[in-house]
């Protein structure tokens, strides 16, 4: 990774630990921080912990990034990308702010080129995402100082290891591969709901549980009192890895060349279809995390691929807007990012030919209208 992006890359047990950290080594509590409303539930908890104001951004209808006019970035001190499914935001523009990249869906998305995480202060790569590796991150910087200063704050943020716990998280890993270059997706889902393996959710969002994070606001800037939201379905956010942990990471990176033409051929099948969202269609050439498509029923057209054995994760809903209501400066054009995340359909490139039989004839979802020009959000010292 050091040699695809030309930066010194800092190894993390998370991509969400990376990001905590990018956040507070570049950004000033109190500061804000314009963002997607449209992401994981785990991330606004991360900028928050940062002591950070987060003014939500709106949403393009296009490929799900943000979409900010010249008045919006004025107001704000620094800019978090996304970079949706591995369809690459807008990092030529953002650059001029204080910009930290999120990478975790597009280890492998170039614009012009260039590698995305190289265009920012801070590139925050995932190895459970393209890499399939169940956990672990990268932390890409260009200098020294800020690398050896970004070190010194991990060690202190890290948890001891566990080699029983590695052992059980790269077997899981091992397991899920295996189920699904074996079409075993199906049984699969159901032993790990029989054994409790899925953590409950409300909808598709952590419980915000406003009380107690009313509590955990008052410590900010401080991770370790966001734990109990950051860290739903990685329990093990901040646990060091160990060699076996680190051996299976290296494995599973090394996997990704060999994987790279089936995903584009995957990518280039699914954006011939109706439904899938015109951004695709600009970045054929990319090997995309996933595909979204927008469809008009997407719970119905999940469950129908589920009982064909295929997973549909990686579903963001509601928006932080709707979500936590008053702890974020909320988007002047919210509906877009409504819209998106009520008829996203993420379809893996790698197992396009599953997807396809069904997929194919899904109707597409009739585009929200246009939203009018809204002012900026005005100045606050935090929502």
């Amino acid at each position: 990774m050091a040699k695809r992006t030309g930066r010194r890359c800092l190894p993390l047990p998370s991509n969400r630990l990376g990001l905590y950290l990018a956040l507070r080594h570049w950004c000033t509590p109190g500061q804000r921080l314009l963002m997607t409303p449209y992401s994981a539930d785990e991330i606004i908890f991360l900028v928050l912990a940062a002591g950070l104001v987060p003014v939500m951004a709106p949403l393009s209808v296009r490929d799900g990034n943000i979409e900010a006019s010249d008045d919006l970035l004025d107001s704000v001190d620094a800019v978090l990308t996304t970079n949706m499914y591995g369809l690459p935001d807008r990092v030529t523009r953002y650059a001029a702010k204080a910009l930290i990249e999120d990478v975790a869906h597009a280890i492998e998305t170039t614009v012009d080129g260039r590698p995305l995480g190289t265009f920012g202060l801070a590139g925050v790569f995932s190895l459970s995402k393209h890499a399939g590796a169940g956990s672990g991150g990268l932390l890409a910087v260009e200098s020294e100082a800020d690398y050896r200063e970004l070190k010194r704050h991990r060690d202190l943020l890290l948890e001891p290891g566990s080699l029983r716990r590695e052992i059980i998280s790269v077997l899981t890993s091992m397991a899920r591969h295996t189920a699904l270059r074996l079409n075993l997706v199906r049984p699969a889902l159901a032993v790990a709901r029989m054994l409790g393996m899925e953590e409950e959710r409300e909808g598709y969002r952590i419980a915000p549980r406003r009380k107690e994070l009313e509590a955990a606001l008052a410590q900010a800037p401080d991770l370790p009192p966001f734990d109990s939201w950051v860290r739903a379905d990685l329990h093990h956010y901040r646990r060091r890895n160990g060699v076996i942990a680190r051996w299976y990471q290296a494995r599973r990176l090394r996997t990704l060349p060999g994987a790279r033409d089936r995903r584009i051929a995957g990518v280039q099948r699914l954006a011939k279809l109706p439904s899938v969202a015109e951004g695709v269609r600009t970045h054929v050439d990319q090997p995309l995390f996933r595909v979204p498509l927008l469809v008009e029923d997407r719970d119905a057209a999940i469950a129908t691929l589920e009982r064909h054995g295929i997973a549909t994760g990686y579903l963001y809903d509601p928006p932080y807007d709707d979500y936590i209501p008053g702890l974020v400066v909320p988007s002047p054009a919210p509906e877009a990012a409504r819209w998106w995340a009520r008829h996203v359909l993420p379809v893996d490139p790698l197992y396009a030919h599953r997807a396809l039989p069904i997929v194919k004839d899904l109707r597409p979802a009739t585009p929200p209208p246009p939203s009018p020009p809204a002012e900026p959000p005005a100045a606050t010292a935090r929502p």
